[in-house]
């Protein structure tokens, strides 16, 4: 027996193919849904689901939740005495759901295929199948959640060839992507996301704007209050689906507040976050090269879209009605299940090829050429472009870039900067080569991304043969979104260049942007564009910064222009 996992930032879901249709499992308590919170007593004892959420209130240092987000990184969360990663919470949750389909099943449930944010990294990707190992499952496919929406939602079409995009607004992460049907072959066009942008962001707002109302300084409320409170912003948001008013109830300190808010107030308070919702849509309509109104189904995903604020913008944005014929909550665990059936070969499932997309770009550091012939490091050379369709396998040639080399390091890297420093470390390869001058010797780097999400990188010595081989498993050297971040304002403030003034700080950000939304030759002319600024910028003279400035922009505004 294979199963289907939807494992949520929010809630989590199992569910089996029974003969020719999907049944979602009902937990120990008999709902479909369980809450991915965990928390741990001072004995030592376990809790999953609602039990945990409840006694979270309770003993809100002693449970832990959304911490999907963390999936990946090397963050720990302390429950009272204990300490977990963001996997081992995550197998509790793992490990809960497998006993409910045992218990409901009667029988032993031994693998499963587990959905993920289509915009999750590898590191995520791994720590995701670590964390269904270590809750006893073997786990040999990990299934985007548009992929698998796409799938419960294709398995339904009257007709073979369509092109839908696919709106996921879980509890933590918001993913977009654009696909197509036609005849058997479901194929991802493109992905993009925000894996730190969901349903719980939507509660803080509440959370926020009750804070700001009643003047109450957050820092200064015990945990206990805060978890009580954020549970009142909650229940007052999920109030706006029946009512254009709802109202928060919060007792601190023996004293009751009380907060009523309309729901056109909470709308315009959700407009930063509506915004941070256009960009990925955007980008993947630009990476697919769909116009929207090639679009002929719009598709809600997660639990999130059920919320009115939501739904009107989704409607505004896209002029038209999305497709909610399959419950938002259900329908990422319908299609994993219906993987699970289609692994197993099950006859009541019609066959489906699905292709996927690599949702980042795979790339290497180089040197360049530069005036008089002076070679600057730190470049990105992109391998696999973000969006290309899995699996691939893609090579480059690359030559030795100084005199009496004795070693070829080859640098493996995953995000979408120009700059090698900026994108993300997975792991390295140091070849020997025949000492000489430089350019003499070359090697031969290949990178292959497979539906697994397992990228391998092989380099090889043209003029000995030598070959060495990586496989991309070292779950530590990921950094998560935040700490990039902090990063890159690390570096950015010990900068006391010329280039810093404001203008000139501007152009090259928005130069940065463009590369990143940017794929194949206008990549690179972006990055010869930016690279010739730079070199202007350090000879700091100041009229030639001027003019090298206005053509520049000259330039970006052409890029931009093209890019809508």
């Amino acid at each position: 027996m294979i199963v289907g996992i939807d494992l949520g930032t929010t809630n989590s879901l199992i569910a089996y193919m029974d003969g020719n249709e999907v049944k979602v499992i009902p937990n120990k308590l008999g709902e479909n849904l369980t809450p991915s919170v965990v928390s741990v007593d001072d004995d030592g004892v376990v809790y999953v689901g609602k039990t945990a959420q409840e006694r979270g209130l309770l003993h809100p240092n002693q449970t832990a939740s959304v911490f999907k987000r963390s999936m990946g990184t090397n963050r720990l969360f302390t429950l009272g005495e204990h300490t977990f990663t963001a996997e081992e919470l995550s197998s509790f949750v793992l490990k809960s759901l497998k006993e409910d389909a045992e218990t409901y099943l009667k029988q032993p449930v031994r693998e499963a295929v587990i959905s993920v944010p289509a915009y999750f990294n590898d590191a995520q990707r791994r720590a995701t199948k670590k964390a269904g190992e270590l809750a006893g499952f073997v786990v040999e496919r990990i299934v985007s959640e548009p992929t698998a929406a796409a799938i419960a939602y294709g398995l339904n079409l009257k007709h073979a060839d369509t092109k839908f995009l696919v709106f996921d607004l879980g509890g933590g992460t918001f993913d977009v992507s654009i696909l197509e049907l036609f005849e058997n072959i479901m194929e991802v066009r493109a992905v993009a996301g925000d894996n730190f942008l969901g349903g719980e962001d939507f509660t803080d707002v509440l959370e926020q704007m009750f804070y700001n109302e009643k003047g109450i300084d957050r820092d200064s409320l015990d945990e206990k209050t805060k978890a009580r409170i954020h549970k009142q912003a909650e229940l007052c948001k999920l109030g706006f689906a029946d009512a254009k008013t709802s109202v928060m109830k919060c007792k601190i300190d023996e004293e009751l507040y009380e907060y009523e808010i309309s729901q056109e107030a909470y709308e315009r308070a959700c407009q930063i976050l509506l915004a941070k919702i256009k960009r990925p849509i955007e980008r993947s309509l630009k990476d697919a090269n769909v116009k929207l109104a090639d679009i002929e189904e719009i598709v809600l995903v997660g639990g999130a879209t059920k919320l009115s604020v939501v739904r009107k913008f989704v409607s505004r944005l896209f002029s038209r009605l999305p497709n909610t014929s399959i419950n938002p909550d259900e329908v990422v665990v319908v299609g994993a299940a219906t993987q699970a059936a289609m692994k197993e070969r099950n006859e009541a499932v019609r066959e489906m090829i699905l292709t996927d997309v690599c949702p980042f770009t795979l790339g290497t550091e180089v040197a360049v050429s530069r005036f008089g012939g002076v070679k600057e490091s730190g470049h990105y050379l992109p391998m696999i472009e973000r969006n290309s369709v899995i699996p691939v396998s893609h090579t480059e040639r690359l030559y030795t870039a100084d005199d009496n080399q004795s070693m070829i390091r080859v640098k493996i890297l995953q995000g979408e900067s120009r700059h090698a420093r900026e994108n993300v470390f997975l792991g390295d390869i140091e070849v020997p080569v025949p000492i000489g001058p430089a350019g003499k010797e070359a090697v031969d780097v290949t990178y292959t991304y497979d539906v697994n999400s397992i990228l391998e990188v092989m380099v090889t010595v043209l003029s000995t043969k030598v070959k060495k081989r990586i496989v991309i498993k070292n779950e530590e050297t990921d950094m998560t979104d935040e700490e990039i971040d902090e990063r890159l304002q690390s570096l950015a403030a010990l900068k006391i260049h010329p280039r810093e003034q404001e203008e000139n700080k501007l152009l090259l950000l928005r130069g940065d942007r463009l590369y990143e939304e940017a794929t194949g030759d206008v990549r690179r002319l972006l990055e010869q564009q930016l690279a010739d600024f730079e070199a202007v910028l350090d000879k700091q003279n100041r009229e030639e910064i001027t003019e090298a400035r206005a053509s520049l922009k000259t330039f970006l505004d052409g890029i931009e222009k093209d890019m809508l």
